[in-house]
């Protein structure tokens, strides 16, 4: 008794390169495109960044000022120090694409780099 068919290799190829495909679209449409970061404190935005600008800094925002970010040359953006217990935040590492996000949870923020004509795979923040 055969569980897999010949026709059943056929169709997980096909669905393996048309995610493949996609994949490839959508990461080379939107790999180029100048990003922002923005930085929320509960579900409110608090500060946006440009990554575009070729500036090192690293900076806090008012609202907590435990946590620091270091924003690179090279328009990444990460926690740099927190002073939540389990410091998942600062091992999310670079965030880099529009799309890719970090959180503190401890201390409700949540980081964020979205295009710079507001596309984000993440549509909602949540507190």
């Amino acid at each position: 008794m055969k569980f897999i068919k010949k026709s059943d290799f056929i169709v997980i190829s096909a669905i393996v390169a048309v995610s493949i495909v996609l994949w490839l679209i959508f990461h080379f449409v939107f790999e180029g495109q100048p990003a922002r970061a923005e930085i929320y404190y509960g579900s409110e935005l608090v500060e946006t960044v440009n990554l575009d600008t070729g500036i090192e800094k690293t900076f806090s925002i008012p609202q907590n000022e435990h946590v620091v970010f270091h924003l690179y040359k090279d328009g990444s953006i990460r926690f740099e120090t927190s002073d939540c217990p389990d410091k998942v935040c600062i091992r999310a590492g670079k965030l880099v694409h529009a799309g890719d996000s970090a959180a503190c949870l401890p201390n409700r923020i949540v980081l964020k780099i979205v295009s710079k004509n507001g596309y984000s795979k993440n549509d909602l923040v949540v507190e």
